[in-house]
């Protein structure tokens, strides 16, 4: 199995998050750095996927945004509109899916399965929604994904509701989806959780369902 670098980058400006994926994705590219997984925070943010209606579907205005601090930014991941803030663990993965992983609806899936054994770990039955991506408790989105493949290295990835305030999601239609809900680990478990025991759940499940081996030292911060 191959090896899998972990950054664990704690709070990151999202502009500053897509720089480093972007370096990082050349970087794999040319086979310099082994298969990354990159996990951290973002401050309030909403981000706009290749989906021509996701501009659409942010129904604060522009200045409601800015008296609460969101930015905007239009990415080069798929899907549509969603949100990140603090309390929220995101993924993003730089893997290299070549030769035996070439399947662009296998690692969705995959992703999925790493959100799906990070419920169980904490007694919550999460699953899939026909027709949408992500992680699902019932009719409420648990984690969502919008990832980007270039040349079968990988950015972007998923994002997690920890402990994440979901009442900014009322400032979108959430990936598109106006008639199902959103919820986090917390409300679902009505208890605090430490996002460092979080991430820990995510490296290693992500390790066994990627077939990965993380590195000696990865639980230390980046």
């Amino acid at each position: 199995m191959r090896p899998l670098h972990l950054r664990r980058l704690g709070l990151v400006p999202y502009a500053d998050g897509l720089e480093l994926q972007r370096r990082l994705v050349e970087e794999r590219k040319a086979d310099r750095i082994p298969d990354t997984l990159l996990l951290l925070q973002h401050p309030h943010v909403l981000t706009i996927g290749v989906k021509k209606d996701g501009r659409e579907h942010i129904l604060a205005s522009p200045d409601r945004l800015a008296s609460l601090g969101v930015d905007v930014f239009e990415t080069g991941r798929g899907g549509d509109v969603t949100y990140h803030g603090p309390g929220q663990l995101v993924g993003y993965p730089i893997l290299d899916l070549n030769p035996d992983r070439r399947d662009v609806h296998k690692y969705v899936r995959d992703l999925e399965e790493v959100m799906i054994r990070v419920c169980a770990d904490y007694g919550l039955t999460a699953g899939r929604v026909k027709g949408f991506s992500g992680a699902w408790i019932g009719d409420e989105k648990i984690g969502a994904i919008g990832v980007r493949i270039s040349r079968w290295i990988t950015s972007h990835g998923f994002a997690f509701n920890v402990a994440t305030d979901v009442e900014f999601f009322n400032l979108i239609v959430p990936c598109g989806i106006a008639d199902k809900g959103v919820t986090s680990l917390q409300s679902k478990l009505e208890r605090n959780v430490e996002m460092s025991d979080v991430e820990d759940r995510f490296v290693a499940h992500f390790g066994a369902v990627f077939e990965r081996i993380p590195e000696p030292g990865i639980y230390q911060p980046a």
